[in-house]
């Protein structure tokens, strides 16, 4: 592992941190005063962390005003990605926001029972079968055998 990616990580699970004046805390899709905006992720946390919808993460907002007024749709940059961890301690401290006071941390596993791992599901149906893709031989059911068989019957 190379020392960028060590210090990502070692910054990243750092439990005690200060929010600077032109940072603050969003949830993924939303800031702090319960706007949605854009934020770029830099490349330092590609391949190393992932975010998904309803994560928290640190934001700076300094060239909102700037990137507003020239049209860009993209208003702040992704400091921090937030763990579990960090997030609970953080609900109890004052610089939590309010309008995340009920939101409930985003986990990417719960564990059900020994060895047995199932993703949360975040309230979403599941997944469709992909018709895109061809099914291996072995796999294809034969309904054509079964209709043909009923049909030779009447």
């Amino acid at each position: 592992m190379n020392r960028g990616r060590r210090n990502l990580k070692q910054s990243a699970s750092e439990q005690d941190f200060t929010l600077e004046e032109c940072q603050s805390i969003a949830q993924v899709i939303m800031d702090a005063k319960g706007e949605k905006s854009l934020a770029m992720f830099p490349a330092k946390f590609r391949e190393s962390m992932w975010i998904r919808r309803g994560s928290f993460v640190v934001i700076d907002h300094t060239g909102k005003e700037k990137a507003q007024e020239s049209g860009s749709k993209v208003t702040c940059i992704v400091c921090k990605v937030l763990l579990f961890e960090q997030v609970r301690l953080l609900q109890k401290s004052p610089e939590w926001p309010e309008i995340f006071r009920d939101a409930k941390p985003v986990q990417a596993q719960i564990p059900i029972s020994e060895g047995e791992i199932v993703l949360s599901d975040d309230g979403m149906p599941p997944l469709e079968a992909n018709t895109n893709r061809v099914r291996p031989f072995g796999v294809q059911c034969d309904d054509a055998d079964t209709d043909s068989g009923s049909d030779s019957d009447s």
